[in-house]
């Protein structure tokens, strides 16, 4: 296998655990990196959601991205959707956040 194909699997293996978040719950990059048996390698998540972001033609609308936050609850990717979108989303579904605008973890968080 190519390292290009190596990557694509990879990528749908990050995709097909972001599609089963379910609504009003989180999970973090290293979380999707552990479940798929390669935990440390939490960037490699992001560079995967980076990916369905940065391509036209792309399943970013399909994903819920926006329910993927790094371990301490901030919304790390939120660049990817524009001023607050990211943080609205997630209030939309019932996410809470503390007063420094991290989500409440505790509350929230799903492993997958």
């Amino acid at each position: 296998m190519t390292q290009n194909n190596h990557n694509k699997d990879f990528y749908v293996r990050v995709y097909e655990v972001v599609a089963r978040i379910p609504e009003g719950r989180v999970t973090t990059y290293g979380a999707i990196a552990r479940h798929l048996g390669i935990g440390g390698s939490a960037r490699l998540v992001g560079w995967a959601l980076n990916k369905t972001l940065s391509e036209s033609g792309n399943q970013s609308g399909l994903l819920p991205c926006h329910r993927v936050v790094n371990r301490t609850g901030e919304l790390t990717g939120k660049a990817w959707f524009g001023g607050d979108f990211m943080e609205q989303l997630l209030r939309s579904e019932g996410v809470r956040f503390s007063d420094k605008g991290r989500v409440d973890m505790m509350r929230h968080f799903w492993e997958p």
